[in-house]
């Protein structure tokens, strides 16, 4: 149950490393160290000689792969315990990077959004970000109503988690809050929500 046409919806390009960058910040999350990974068997390892690697297992499926990126010798590679420590320590090294400095994330949509966000916030534009989605597909989501942010929605409509409405989660994406709006399926008529559908596993 979703509405076609919103033209919002996130398109990510890939994680293509820039060879000609003079550094390489890498913020991974879960399954997107799958895409470095990938990408070191393609376009081999000589930048990771000056990459700085952020990554956190949330979410990961598997255990290793914390120990397969320290096998490919980057420059530096710090694991997060959770998501906004990551975050925090991806801020301060935005604040001191140089020109020069390519910036590119990997993992769920709700961490790519914020790890985005905070990338937006020192100038960074948007369009300039490499990022691939890898993980599930599990949104973060916005209450247009409460302004309340869920994150790891996998069905709609859904709960919010702040207010209790029953929301319907769109594919209308706000780059400003990295999240999914979800709007009240039952403004109209109050009780009569269909049954929710896992969209987003």
């Amino acid at each position: 149950m979703l509405v076609a046409g919103i033209k919002s919806r996130p398109v990510y390009g890939g994680l293509d490393v820039d060879q000609n960058a003079r550094r390489h910040l890498f913020a991974l999350e879960g399954e997107g160290a799958l895409a470095l990974i990938d990408q070191a068997a393609k376009a081999g390892r000589d930048f990771l000689k000056t990459s700085d690697i952020l990554y956190v297992a949330s979410g990961s499926k598997a255990e290793d792969h914390d120990r397969k990126l320290a096998a490919l010798g980057p420059d530096s590679l710090w694991v997060a315990p959770t998501i906004p420590v990551l975050l925090n320590r991806f801020n301060v090294m935005l604040g001191q990077a140089r020109m020069g400095t390519r910036i590119y994330v990997s993992g769920t949509e709700g961490f790519m959004g914020q790890a985005m966000q905070v990338a937006m916030n020192h100038g960074v534009d948007h369009a300039s970000i490499h990022a691939e989605h890898r993980g599930s597909a599990a949104r973060r989501v916005q209450c247009v109503h409460c302004k309340g942010i869920t994150d790891n929605v996998r069905i709609s409509p859904f709960t919010c988690s702040h207010c209790g409405l029953s929301l319907l989660v769109r594919d209308h994406y706000s780059r400003r809050i990295g999240a999914f709006q979800g709007v009240c399926i039952d403004a109209e008529e109050p009780g009569t929500v269909p049954q929710p559908e896992e969209l987003f596993p």
